[in-house]
This record gives structure tokens, C-alpha cells and sequence, in this order.
């Protein structure tokens, strides 16, 4: 597939400062930690409740 373009669009927190690699071969990569949250309000008991996910 030449000439192909991906795109990912993500948002929400980094846990850390990404992490770079180079290899041998001249590839690259970089690792990310995101946290995403949601937030709501309990029916039941009128509560705020908040869920984050890594």
C-alpha cells in the first residue's frame, strides 16, 4: 500500500513522558501512557461518579 496515510486522533492525560526508541534498521517507536475519564451522575443516589481508564 504505497502512498497510504494512517491517522489516529487520541485524547485525554499522559501518565509519563513518552518514551522514544530508534533501532538498527533506522525504524522508530514511541510508547505513550494516556489516561481517559468519564464522568456522570448517579440516577439512583444523585452522586458524581468518575471512571478512568489507562
Amino acid at each position: 500500500m504505497a502512498g497510504s496515510v494512517n491517522k489516529v486522533i487520541l485524547v485525554g492525560n499522559l501518565g509519563r513522558d513518552p518514551e522514544s526508541r530508534s533501532f538498527s534498521n533506522g525504524g522508530k517507536v514511541v510508547n505513550l501512557r494516556i489516561a481517559t475519564s468519564e464522568s456522570w451522575k448517579d440516577r439512583n443516589t444523585g452522586e458524581k461518579k468518575e471512571k478512568t481508564e489507562w
